[in-house]
């Protein structure tokens, strides 16, 4: 039997986001395989349930963080040994480190894999600090010299890695529109607002900003917290879904603004097609996205934006038709596109009327079109 092994730095990954990937080498007969740090979930998953679905774990002790050079290295290894000892015919990498560790497992192992990198959004990118570029742009074109397929998720990139990288003999260079959102899941749904809202906390006739994204730097929550407090407006809430690191900086932030009866933290949520429901207004502040899945999901929802500018949202954000675009850092941009939806009902109601129609193209059917043609190529070639 074909086997193929997926491999991730984020815990809970596979589960979250390779559903379809999954079921699409499981009905062209491949075993599956998952490797990842299992004892550090980010997102919510059950091993027995995996292993029910025929899933083979495998923990390894890979960090997110390059720093960490010898966990990083001893997963590396551990790698090596999956790879040899199940024979594994292809892998599948994801998020950077996975990418990283992935790459070199295959290279340096006996069995000699098909190679395949999704990334994520590249560290390198246009407005980048110059750092990114001397630490991560060599690295990841080194590691294209060891990858069959890679696959990227926005154009910038794309377009990057099809002018400058040279990958493996009959290499190959696709983009998708990332992991695709299920239309029929993520839709609007007025009859199960005025319920959620109550679960929620949040009265009827207020105004609520969403959000869902890992609690960290990088997704730049606390810039929609203080021009909440900025605008000083008692009927503006904000509800934050997700974990992460910077959990505690964030309620302490809430605290300092005086926030705690508008501003909430509620964790990593399975219900988010639910809970945007509720939402007048959907916040996406990123430094850096490589395309942005929950804001794609909130638009199939019926739900207008307000992002911050970034390669990611450069795909589906058109301004001042489903949203409207501020710069990562300019508070006062960002209090200004909160007035603004805000204090106008009818514009909230224009935006929100093109949402849907703006996210066609993210559709799981089109996801999954595009990567049975990848799979089916690298079925062949395997073969």
């Amino acid at each position: 039997m074909k086997k193929i092994l997926y491999i991730t730095t984020i815990s809970g990954f596979l589960p979250q986001f390779e559903k379809n990937d999954v079921e699409i080498m499981q009905n062209m007969g491949y075993e599956i395989h998952y490797a990842s740090n299992l004892k550090k979930p980010i997102y919510t998953f059950d091993e027995k349930e995996l292993k029910q679905q025929g899933i083979i774990l495998h923990q390894i002790d890979i960090e997110k963080s390059p720093a960490q050079i010898i966990m990083n290295c001893r997963a590396i290894k551990q790698l090596i040994k999956i790879i040899d000892e199940e024979n594994i015919t292809a892998i599948h990498c994801h998020n950077p480190m996975g990418g990283v560790a992935g790459r070199i497992a295959a290279h340096y192992s006996k069995a000699d894999p098909y190679v395949i990198y999704t990334a994520h959004g590249l560290h390198f990118y246009k407005g980048a600090p110059i750092l990114n570029w001397i630490l991560f742009y060599p690295v990841e074109k080194l590691l294209a010299r060891w990858t069959d397929t890679l696959i990227t998720i926005n154009k910038e990139d794309y377009c990057c890695v099809k002018d400058r990288f040279k990958l493996k003999k009959n290499g190959t260079v696709e983009q998708i529109h990332g992991v695709g959102v299920d239309l029929d899941k993520f839709r609007p749904m007025p009859e199960m607002a005025s319920m959620k809202r109550i679960e929620l906390g949040i009265p009827n006739n207020a105004f609520h900003i969403v959000t869902a994204a890992e609690l960290n730097k990088n997704k730049n929550q606390k810039i929609i917290i203080e021009a909440i407090a900025v605008e000083n407006k008692k009927d503006i809430y904000y509800t934050i879904c997700g974990n992460g690191p910077d959990e505690d900086e964030l309620r302490k932030l809430i605290h300092e603004k005086k926030l705690e009866k508008q501003v909430q933290l509620i964790g990593f949520r399975t219900d988010m097609n639910e809970i945007l429901q509720t939402a007048d207004v959907f916040a996406f502040p990123s430094i850096r996205e490589g395309l942005g899945i929950a804001a794609i999901e909130a638009l199939a929802c019926g739900v207008p934006l307000i992002v911050a500018d970034n390669r990611g949202t450069r795909e589906y954000l058109q301004n001042d038709k489903n949203g409207l675009i501020c710069e990562a850092f300019d508070q006062d941009a960002f209090v200004t596109a909160i007035d603004k939806v805000y204090s106008n009902v009818e514009y909230r109601k224009k935006l929100a009327d093109y949402c849907r129609e703006s996210v066609i193209q993210f559709s799981t059917e089109e996801t999954v079109r595009t990567m049975e043609r990848i799979y089916s190529t690298m079925d062949k070639r395997i073969s």
